[in-house]
């Protein structure tokens, strides 16, 4: 009994079921004037019920459903691109027209999501789109709903795939490598090219030849008259220095702009900042404020810090 409930639950009419009665109907309008196409049309109203039937066999009887997954990141980048996979077989050794529906999160307020797939026999088929969130948090994905035709197509059978999941979504860390690598480079005309950034703090790094385009202010007359050769000394970037980010999250930054509000580019600003801090050793801490004082993280250069500072 409840199988059959399901059958009916399941069970929907397509445009082309529509057609066909309905011009079932028109024709039987048509034999009340005509007398002698009546016999015609019940031929032609029988067939159409048969294919119906047939059709309804086969997506409820003899069909075996396609397998389905999603396959997405456990971390979603905030304000970015990110990329949903979905993976649809065919088990049947026919032609099976799909038309996939996946439940997205609430948040992303997404009505028209609409994807149609023709799967040929055996078939695998991936499905790719992305998804760009613009608020932090947790989002819920519900099922995959699968509406199958076959060939005939005039009834459609809905299956649903169990595929609800809860994926968070973190400040934009999809393009901190894209910082980092600015960050060591020098861009010059024609590109950036990686090169050797020399320090200008008066932390002493070593003792070297001059050559032409060092500071003349930094030879060492010491070195230079026991070796015979200008020698000059070098400085590098004072490290393990303390740096803390300080946001805040008052009324005024929650203004909306280029679809992230202005806290949200500040977090995402603050995560690519303490990336590039550790990755120069120093240390990165934060701290943050509305009315009254909200987190705080002592600095420190460990490399867990990213992943702190990440969470809060």
């Amino acid at each position: 009994m409840a199988n059959n409930k399901n059958h009916i639950l399941n069970l929907f009419a397509t445009l082309r079921f529509y057609l066909a009665l309905g011009g079932c109907a028109v024709l039987y309008i048509i034999s009340f004037f005509y007398q002698p196409l009546f016999g015609i049309v019940n031929i032609f109203f029988t067939i159409t019920c048969i294919l119906i039937l047939a059709d309804y066999l086969f997506l409820f009887v003899f069909f075996k459903p396609p397998i389905a997954s999603r396959k997405i990141a456990e971390r979603l980048s905030n304000g970015e691109p990110n990329q949903v996979q979905l993976s649809i077989t065919n088990k049947m050794p026919f032609v099976l027209h799909l038309h996939v529906i996946d439940e997205l999160p609430a948040q992303m307020q997404e009505r028209n999501m609409d994807i149609r797939k023709t799967l040929l026999q055996k078939e695998t088929t991936f499905i790719k789109y992305n998804i760009s969130p613009t608020k932090r948090g947790s989002y819920n994905f519900g099922n995959i709903l699968l509406y199958m035709q076959s060939q005939l197509g005039l009834v459609q059978r809905r299956q649903t795939i169990e595929a609800g999941e809860t994926v968070s979504v973190y400040p934009s860390f999809a393009n901190l490598g894209q910082y980092s690598l600015m960050a060591k480079t020098t861009t010059a005309d024609q590109g950036s090219k990686r090169m050797r950034k020399i320090g200008q703090s008066m932390e002493f790094e070593q003792i070297k030849n001059y050559v032409s385009g060092d500071d003349i202010r930094t030879i060492n007359w010491k070195a230079t008259a026991r070796n015979g050769n200008l020698m000059v000394n070098n400085y590098t970037d004072e490290k393990s220095q303390q740096v803390y980010c300080i946001i805040d999250k008052g009324r005024l930054m929650k203004m909306p702009f280029g679809g992230l509000s202005l806290l949200d580019y500040a977090i995402n600003a603050t995560l690519a900042l303490s990336n590039i801090c550790l990755q120069k050793q120093d240390k990165i801490g934060l701290m943050s404020f509305s009315d009254k004082m909200g987190s705080i993280i002592a600095a420190d250069r460990k490399p867990i810090q990213r992943e702190n500072i990440m969470q809060v």
